[in-house]
């Protein structure tokens, strides 16, 4: 079964930078697409990244183009959101997840995609 761990969310002052780390196991990470998204307190499941399993696919949410950057090590596992220029309006628990169904360099910014999900790491962006 795929298990998901997110770490690396924090408290930031606005216009700082965090990097949140995903780490996969249970199943071959090289064979699913990974995305991640991101939750503010009384709204939905919101889009922010996500990665291709060749990493030649990558999209973002509007919202953090030019300030987010996605990025997978397949000999460890591991997908990362380095977040910089951040804003108030990022603080969110950010989840990462994993989707199997995806072809080689496809990507998808729909959660119902994917099939497994982490548990979430809080980032808190303060003004």
């Amino acid at each position: 079964q795929v298990q998901l761990v997110e770490s690396g969310g924090g408290l930031v002052q606005a216009g700082g930078s965090l990097r949140v780390s995903c780490v996969f196991s249970g199943r071959t990470f090289s064979t699913y697409a990974m995305g991640w998204f991101r939750q503010r307190p009384g709204k939905e499941r919101d889009f922010v990244s996500a990665i291709s399993r060749n990493a030649g696919t990558i999209s973002y949410a509007d919202s953090v183009k030019g300030r987010f950057t996605i990025s997978r090590d397949n000999a460890k596992n591991t997908v990362y959101l380095q977040m910089n220029s951040l804003k108030p309006e990022d603080t969110a628990l950010y989840y990462c997840a994993a989707d199997r169904s995806r072809a080689p360099s496809a990507t998808s910014s729909t959660p119902a995609e994917y099939g497994y999900w982490g548990q979430g790491t809080q980032v808190t962006v303060s003004s």
